[in-house]
C-alpha cells in the first residue's frame, strides 16, 4: 500500500497521542493503588454490595486481560496489519491497553473490608517504600531496553522519516542479568505493597498476579520459540522474577578476571560458560505484545 507523506506524519501523530494516553494511565495506576484521589483511588467510590462490586470488578480485569492476551498474539497481529500499517501495531496495542486501564479505574467499584492496616508510621513508611521500588522498577525497565520503542514512538518516528524499522535487540543488561522479567516484578511490589490492604484490592492484587504467572508462562513459550538456545542459556542462569542469584554481569566480570589473571587455571572454567558472555542477540528478554 502506497503512503504519502501526509500519512506518515499521520502514523506519528498516533503514536504520540497513544504514548500520551499511556502516560496518563501510569499516572493514574500509581495514585489509583496508592488509593489516592487523584482523581479517585482503589478503595474509593459510590457504595456497592459485595457481590455487586465483585462481579463489576472481576469483569473489567477479565476485559484488560483478553485485551492484553488477544492483541498480542502473532494472529492478531497479522489481522491487524490488513487495515494498517506494521509500524503503527505497537502504538495500536499501547492505546488499547491504556484505555482498558483507564476504564478500570473509573469503573472500579471499591471493597473496603479491611484485610490488614498498618498503622505504625515506621511500618507504613517501610510499606510505601516498596510501593515506590515497585513503580521505580518496571518504570526504569523499560529504559534498561528502549523505551521509546518498547511504546511504539521510535518506530512511528522512522517511519515518518521513511527509514526501515530496526529490530529489537536481545539485551541482557542492568536488571535483566538480575531477572528475566523486572517489569513484572516491579509491578508485584506496586500491586501488593499497601499498608491498608481491603479486599477490594487484595482482589486486584490476586487477579493480576495470576494473570503475571500465567502471561510470563506464555510469554516464554513465544521467546523461547523465536530465539531458542539463546533464550534456553539464557533462562537456566538468570531466575524469571525474584532475584536469587548474583547478576550475571558480575560473574562475567569474575570469569574475565580468572581469565586475566590465571588463563591456564581458568581455561576450562571459562569455556564451560562462555554462552554466558552473550549480552547482545537479535531480540530483548523482556517484549510485551
Amino acid at each position: 500500500m502506497a503512503l504519502t507523506q501526509q500519512h506518515r506524519l499521520l502514523a506519528l501523530l498516533y503514536a504520540a497521542v497513544a504514548y500520551a494516553v499511556f502516560l496518563a494511565a501510569v499516572a493514574w495506576a500509581v495514585t489509583f493503588l496508592a488509593d489516592w484521589q487523584l482523581p479517585r483511588g482503589i478503595d474509593h467510590g459510590a457504595p456497592n454490595s459485595m457481590p455487586t462490586a465483585v462481579i463489576i470488578d472481576l469483569a473489567l480485569l477479565v476485559l484488560f486481560a483478553v485485551q492484553h492476551s488477544v492483541m498480542a498474539r502473532t494472529g492478531f497481529k497479522r489481522w491487524l496489519g490488513h487495515f494498517l500499517p506494521e509500524p503503527m501495531e505497537r502504538s495500536t496495542y499501547v492505546l488499547a491497553a491504556s484505555a482498558v486501564l483507564l476504564l478500570l479505574f473509573w469503573q472500579w467499584k471499591a471493597v473496603a473490608t479491611p484485610v490488614w492496616d498498618v498503622h505504625d508510621a515506621a511500618g507504613s513508611g517501610a510499606i510505601w517504600s516498596v510501593y515506590a521500588l515497585g513503580w521505580l522498577i518496571a518504570i526504569g525497565s523499560t529504559f534498561m531496553i528502549d523505551h521509546f520503542d518498547f511504546f511504539g514512538l521510535r518506530r512511528a518516528y522512522r517511519y515518518s522519516r521513511h527509514e526501515p524499522a530496526t529490530p529489537m535487540r536481545f539485551v541482557e543488561r542492568w536488571l535483566y542479568g538480575w531477572v528475566r522479567h523486572p517489569l513484572m516484578l516491579g509491578l508485584l511490589l506496586a500491586f501488593w505493597a499497601t499498608p491498608r490492604m481491603t479486599a477490594g484490592h487484595l482482589l486486584f492484587a490476586v487477579s493480576a498476579t495470576a494473570y503475571i504467572a500465567v502471561g510470563v508462562r506464555f510469554e516464554e513459550h513465544d521467546l523461547e520459540r523465536e530465539l531458542g538456545e539463546v533464550y534456553r542459556d539464557y533462562a537456566e542462569r538468570v531466575p524469571a522474577l525474584l532475584p536469587l542469584r548474583r547478576p550475571t554481569s558480575w560473574r562475567r566480570s569474575e570469569a574475565t578476571a580468572a581469565v586475566t589473571e590465571a588463563p591456564n587455571v581458568a581455561e576450562a572454567r571459562f569455556s564451560s560458560t562462555s554462552s554466558s558472555f552473550r549480552s547482545t542477540f537479535a531480540a530483548k528478554p523482556d517484549q510485551g505484545g
